[in-house]
């Protein structure tokens, strides 16, 4: 945080390190619904498709992929209006053509379509996540293939099951998304991918499911 004694448009002089801890529950809590004495689950969100407003420019080497504060103000005009008409989140389309799906306001989207799940390419316009990371390991564990390239939305539009992923809400499935006057529904529920997928996770982060890759760290 920029701390220095300057009005002007230009760097900060001087720096403060801030750490802000705080108890959190579900990041969709007013979804929250308990399916096993393991996981409480959000419930599936319902996305619409953001034609008009741009969350990273294509190609410019701008902070889509920066974990910043430029990287989330330009969703809160986009994401006011859509929760104002009974959506949970946006989905944002690349700048450049605007026929490919990118991410969400803060969480990256995966695609199912059969055995394979897709999700778009990390190239600069979209964030890296440490959550997605790890369920692209344990779907291929699952027997799934995964595929990280451009999505277009009439894939989208046709693809079995969509979900997101992201450090708050963890995996969490997407039950619908309205592009324009054209809205596809999609399987959810716990035999959704989705769901095994969190099951898993969730179980690693716990101790209920054998920790085979060392993501965890035993503190004494």
């Amino acid at each position: 945080m920029g701390t220095g004694a300057l009005l002007g448009l230009a760097p900060a002089p001087d720096y403060t390190f801030l750490i802000y801890c705080s108890p959190v529950g579900s990041y969709h809590k007013d979804k929250k619904r308990l399916i096993s004495s393991l996981l409480i689950i959000t419930g599936a969100l319902n996305l619409k498709v953001e034609d008009k407003l741009y969350k990273a420019i294509s190609g410019s080497g701008g902070t889509g992929g920066i974990k910043s504060v430029t990287n989330y103000a330009p969703v809160y005009t986009a994401i006011t209006d859509a929760k104002a008409n009974g959506f949970s989140d946006v989905l944002f389309l690349d700048s450049a053509t605007g026929k490919y799906i990118e991410e969400a306001s803060a969480c990256n989207v995966f695609v199912v379509k059969g055995n394979a799940s897709f999700t778009p390419a990390i190239d600069g316009t979209i964030l890296p996540g440490i959550m997605g990371k790890s369920i692209i390991e344990i779907a291929i564990d699952l027997g799934y293939r995964v595929l990280e390239r451009a999505v277009s939305v009439e894939e989208m539009l046709g693809a079995d099951e969509m979900f997101c992923t992201g450090t708050a809400m963890v995996v969490n499935s997407i039950a619908s998304v309205t592009y324009k006057k054209t809205r596809m529904d999609y399987k959810t529920g716990p035999e959704a991918l989705s769901a095994k997928l969190r099951t898993t996770l969730v179980g690693i982060q716990t101790g209920c499911v054998e920790d085979k890759k060392s993501w965890t760290v035993l503190v004494d």
